[in-house]
């Protein structure tokens, strides 16, 4: 899936949330983050902290992969 904006990202994350069987709330506990900042990253506020995000992404088994375009 191409991420073209921090509303794709957040689509997805929530997509293999989903997938996983896991709620807002477990995610939270497993993870230690709030469940708003979970809730936030899923909705695309692109304001959300990157370092976290990406240690989310992590538990949810989803790699970034950095391409150059063309």
């Amino acid at each position: 899936m191409k991420i073209l904006d921090s509303k794709d990202l957040g689509k997805r994350i929530r997509e293999r949330r989903k997938e996983l069987q896991y709620t807002q709330a477990y995610l939270s506990e497993f993870t230690g983050f709030s469940v708003s900042f979970i809730s936030d990253v899923e909705n695309g506020k692109p304001t959300v902290e990157f370092e976290k995000t990406l240690r989310l992404m992590h538990v949810l088994g989803l790699d970034l992969l950095v391409e150059v375009r063309g």
